[in-house]
């Protein structure tokens, strides 16, 4: 990276929009794999990242955008160095229109923020990440993040109407639209969505909304094991609910939250799992109640029910802290956001069981069990030992290619980035791989867009 390229873009920007010598936390995310970029360059505007792609296109400078950082896999680890492009300025919610049901958002938009936003106008943004405090929507939009809720409502490409893109070489696009309904040409949106910044950057978001709930109630059960657990959730199924969330814990993600937050009220029992439905106050409140027999009927130990919104928050900080207090027990987590079809349920706790007991690591399950999204982690005392390396290398392999034998995925929602590298080629066809490879030479012929991932592009 040349003096005169960083002039051109401080003689745009100005000198506040650049840092040469950049903060630590710019060199990766959550995940352990660290790189300093060159220098770190935030745009407040689209046309100052249509400028910043093209200077960087010319010149052939790696640039790596960044949303809040707070991904799992390395995804915004710039592992060629060079450029990181912070979306952290453009940060404004541009709309909220209640009779189309959109929001037109930045993508340095907080998604909670935005949540709250759209809850002050009886509406709705249903993805709801754990780090949704923190967390963005241009990283959410990046890696097509889910959250407990999308078992009812589906993840973040079911909200995206419409989408402003930085290509590579600094042309600006626009695809969808804020209609609902939209079959005007290929499905680009759905596209850059989950794209992991390897296509384009995103700089504006049409979202869609939908209605307020005015009522919804929480129920926390406490069961002997994981697998009474599993087969609870599927007798929630087999009566025909469709609950907004369905939650699950292990003794071991347990027992670090009970020690993590012990004035919270968690259940008796090895296992844990959570219901939320929501509806009209006179559906939800008959829902909580069969939903209640149906878990004591499974055999939970105890079931505590939440009705009021305090109370339901009060319920789900339960929840919120899981993370957190795997963190606190001073192990490193590999977390991996495998998913397997809802009938595998229990037989990914057996397994996950028998894998802890031959690797000798502590492996704490828990999740999204309704839609068989399972972070199944890895709990490592020295990620960065190679011994240790080597030993954690073997029980991920053994348990993405039951996950991949069982017609599952290797990730849900935090995406391929580095950390699932290894893995890419086991997880989808040559022949698929070869579809992202072009699509990625065709839109970043250069290939300056988060060089280093998963698909490097041919050019064309």
């Amino acid at each position: 990276m040349t003096k005169t390229f960083l002039k051109k873009l401080t003689g745009k920007l100005g000198v506040s929009a650049l840092q040469t010598s950049p903060a630590p936390e710019y060199s990766g995310d959550k995940w352990f794999a660290k790189t300093s970029p060159d220098a770190v360059v935030f745009p407040a505007t689209t046309e100052e990242v249509s400028f910043v792609l093209r200077e960087a296109f010319r010149a052939g400078v790696p640039v790596t955008p960044r949303g809040a950082g707070y991904g799992y896999v390395g995804g915004c680890t710039p592992v060629r160095k060079g450029l990181v492009l912070s979306l952290d300025r453009m940060n404004k919610i541009l709309e909220i229109h209640p009779r189309d049901f959109v929001a037109v958002v930045q993508p340095g938009v907080i998604t909670g923020d935005l949540q709250n936003a759209a809850m002050a106008k009886n509406l709705l943004y249903p993805p709801d990440p754990a780090s949704l405090k923190d967390c963005s929507i241009g990283g959410n939009i990046a890696t097509n993040a889910g959250g407990p809720r999308c078992l009812k409502y589906g993840v973040t490409r079911n909200y995206v109407l419409g989408l402003e893109v930085v290509l590579a070489d600094g042309t600006v696009i626009r695809c969808g639209g804020r209609t609902h309904k939209n079959k005007t040409g290929f499905d680009l949106v759905g596209l850059f969505t989950g794209s992991e910044g390897l296509l384009g950057i995103v700089t504006e978001a049409t979202l869609r909304l939908v209605p307020l709930p005015p009522a919804r109630a929480a129920l926390s059960a406490g069961f002997a094991s994981m697998a009474a657990a599993a087969a609870a959730i599927q007798a929630v199924f087999a009566e025909g609910f469709l609950p907004a969330a369905v939650e699950v814990a292990d003794k071991f993600t347990l027992d670090a939250a009970r020690s993590y937050a012990p004035g919270a009220e968690f259940p008796p029992g090895n296992a844990q799992v959570i219901i939320e439905v929501d509806g009209q106050p006179a559906s939800v409140r008959g829902e909580a109640k069969v939903l209640e027999s149906i878990l004591l009927r499974a055999g939970a130990l105890a079931v505590h029910k939440a009705t009021t919104p305090d109370a339901c928050a009060k319920l789900w900080g339960m929840r919120r802290v899981y993370s957190q207090s795997l963190k606190a027990t001073g192990l490193k987590k590999l977390n991996e956001d495998i998913v397997v079809p809802r009938g595998r349920l229990v037989d990914l706790v057996r397994f996950a069981g028998r894998l802890q007991k031959k690797s000798g690591f502590p492996i704490a399950c828990f999740g999204h069990a309704g839609d068989g999204n399972i972070h199944t982690n890895i709990m490592v005392a020295d990620p960065e030992n190679p011994a240790v390396q080597k030993k954690s290398r073997a029980a991920l392999d053994e348990l993405f290619c039951q996950v991949l034998a069982w017609n599952g995925s290797i990730t849900g929602e935090h995406g391929i980035g580095l950390a699932k590298m290894p893995w890419w080629k086991q997880a989808v066809p040559k022949a698929t791989r070869e579809v992202h490879e072009i699509l990625k030479g065709a839109l970043d012929p250069r290939g300056i867009l988060n060089p280093g991932k998963f698909i490097e592009g041919r050019p064309r």
